[in-house]
């Protein structure tokens, strides 16, 4: 069993086939998650995407027509498939984040043996690097990213959640290869490419 949040990644080994890089927004999840991928020859797939294509919206939209509730509705069935899905090949996933604060999905990953790796901020950082976020030459809407506080009450009422992760890995004034090299060594795996 691995232990809740751990720095030093104690019991995770090179059998994890999957893993779910968890945390706030601005966290780096996507970013973080295509580097590794990148560095490990794995697939890499951001959950948001998942749910985007099922739903035919993007994200900012199903929250503006339907509600944060139906939102994470879409994203329990997507998580749900997910991990139905039979494959032999390893991959990294980011989820949103809010999806690891759902007791349900933070269920499902916890049954499914899944290894989840928080990476972890100050709420300050977050926010700043959560508005200069771009995809695709166009610049991210954010749902529930407004005021400062209201960004670090969030952030502080989700943290907690996030802590249950596998294990934890700080970003702050990090490089993005540097955050990935890390989580190999944290995990135990075995790296085919340096990028």
């Amino acid at each position: 069993m691995f232990q809740p949040a751990s720095p030093s990644g104690a019991g995770v080994s090179n059998s994890c086939r999957i893993v779910f890089l968890v945390g706030f927004m601005g966290a780096g999840k996507t970013t973080v998650g295509r580097m590794l991928a990148a560095r490990l020859g794995w697939p890499f797939e951001d959950l948001d995407d998942r749910i985007q294509a099922r739903e035919k919206r993007v994200i900012a939209q199903i929250f503006h027509d339907s509600g944060e509730a139906a939102f994470r509705d879409a994203e329990h069935a997507a998580l749900q498939e997910l991990l139905a899905e039979e494959s032999s090949q390893p991959r990294i996933v980011a989820l949103g984040g809010g999806a690891f604060v759902q007791a349900r999905n933070a269920a499902l990953l916890r049954e499914a043996g899944a290894v989840s790796v928080f990476l972890d901020a100050p709420a300050d950082e977050l926010f700043d690097r959560s508005g200069k976020q771009e995809v695709g030459g166009e610049k991210v809407e954010r749902p529930l990213r407004r005021s400062r506080e209201q960004f670090t009450d969030l952030y502080g009422a989700r943290r907690a959640h996030y802590l249950a992760a596998s294990c934890r890995v700080e970003t702050q004034a990090k490089s993005v290869e540097a955050v990935a090299g890390e989580i190999i060594s944290l995990l135990g795996l075995q790296a085919v490419a340096k990028v």
